[in-house]
């Protein structure tokens, strides 16, 4: 299937809009309101600098709308015109990014390229749209009150980054969502106290939930295909949908987790064990190092094991907090690609390292499994077709002759 993805020069937006490196944030934030876009290639002297990103802006919401780009600036992954449909999905998930700049043959920017370049053209690829979207939905790893203040949505920033929250009304209906992209509308207020303060500092007004969430949350019954969904977030212009059943939403599909279709079923490559996609989402303090070294490292021996039954390709690890009477206790969700197949594993408990190695422990059994009951199918056929003339029991096979009449 890898010949037939298209290239960057075929996905990309060409004339992408640019920031020089000492433009101030407020002229960033004002082109991705504007445009609807999270990423606002940077250039120093016509040279490609980076990316100025609306998450790395939304994390800083004590710096003033005056500083300059140049100090939040993101380093993409490279993208190059030859670079297929398969390989960009891999660098944006492995980044974490959203769109990555195109650069041409002498090192300037020829376009970008976005998760919603690339959707658009996901229902033309039928060995991955046909999958049905509870195979790859997400946890809906929060659901948060339309009443609720604006500003607890800042301490959920990672949560959002993924895709958006359901929000629901004192009746616990769903009624809207809200995404990272939302948030643009209160960042883009000033503070009014002063006119010293509206220039040099942006705070959050009390706002609620339900003031700045999109409505209504556009849902997908559970049986709907990744192609059908992906067609769905490219003409409501969405970066997710809700998995509804029973009139409840039981998950989220989001641009990432049709990428990772794509990933996952491109195994052409001789990849090894440290080629794995890993994706951690909702993972609270997640940049401390210890924490970060530990889960790699217990995830690294979880693949290696793998790894003898089948190919591993993408691992995805969705960590869900719970509103429980202990603050550490949290749900872990895997969802594993290889060339076997997608499997499936949860742990719940407070102790999370050990709930991701006991995902690890399940995936292996279950991968192990699937390879032995495709051993034994194959053996079995193999035996159907095949005369057999293994020694059978002496003494039956005399009487056997007996009752024939045999000689011998």
């Amino acid at each position: 299937m890898a010949a037939n993805w298209p290239t960057a020069r075929e996905l990309m937006t060409v004339r992408p809009i640019t920031l020089a490196t000492d433009a101030p944030l407020s002229e960033a934030l004002g082109h991705m309101r504007a445009k609807g876009i999270h990423e606002v290639i940077v250039l120093r002297k016509k040279e490609f600098a980076g990316l100025i990103t609306f998450e790395s802006i939304a994390r800083r919401t004590n710096l003033p709308l005056g500083t300059k780009v140049e100090h939040l600036l993101v380093l993409p992954p490279v993208i190059s015109l030859a670079t297929t449909f398969s390989e960009i999905a891999e660098q944006l998930l492995a980044s974490g990014l959203r769109a990555a700049p195109v650069i041409g043959a002498k090192g300037e920017v020829v376009g970008i390229v976005s998760r919603t370049d690339l959707v658009k053209r996901f229902s033309q690829f039928e060995t991955i749209s046909e999958h049905k979207v509870e195979e790859i939905s997400s946890p809906v790893g929060l659901i948060v009150s339309e009443g609720e203040s604006v500003m607890n949505l800042f301490h959920q920033i990672r949560l959002l980054e993924e895709h958006p929250l359901p929000v629901v009304d004192k009746k616990g209906r769903l009624v809207g969502a809200v995404g990272v992209s939302d948030l643009g509308r209160v960042l883009m207020k000033p503070d009014t106290a002063g006119k010293r303060d509206a220039e040099n500092r942006h705070t959050t007004p009390a706002a609620t939930v339900g003031s700045i969430m999109h409505s209504p949350a556009l849902t997908v019954p559970k049986g709907t295909t990744a192609g059908a969904a992906a067609a769905l977030m490219t003409r409501e212009k969405i970066s997710s949908v809700f998995v509804l059943e029973n009139g409840k939403p039981t998950g989220v599909v989001s641009q990432s987790d049709l990428l990772g279709l794509a990933v996952g079923s491109d195994t052409s490559s001789s990849a090894e064990v440290g080629d794995v996609y890993v994706q951690i989402h909702g993972l609270r303090g997640s940049s401390d190092p210890e924490i970060l070294t530990e889960i790699d490292r217990v995830v690294a021996k979880g693949l290696r094991h793998i790894a003898r039954h089948a190919k591993p390709i993408l691992l995805s690890l969705h960590v869900t907090p719970q509103g429980t009477h202990r603050g550490s206790d949290a749900t872990v969700h895997a969802r594993l690609h290889t060339d076997r197949g997608i499997f499936y594993a949860s742990q719940s408990g407070w102790n999370f390292f050990a709930g991701i190695s006991d995902i690890m422990d399940e995936l292996e059994e279950q991968v192990r499994k699937v390879r032995d009951e495709s051993g034994a199918n194959k053996r079995r056929s193999r035996k159907g077709l095949q005369i057999d003339d293994s020694p059978g029991d002496p003494e039956l096979e005399a009487q056997l002759r007996q009752v024939r009449g045999d000689d011998d």
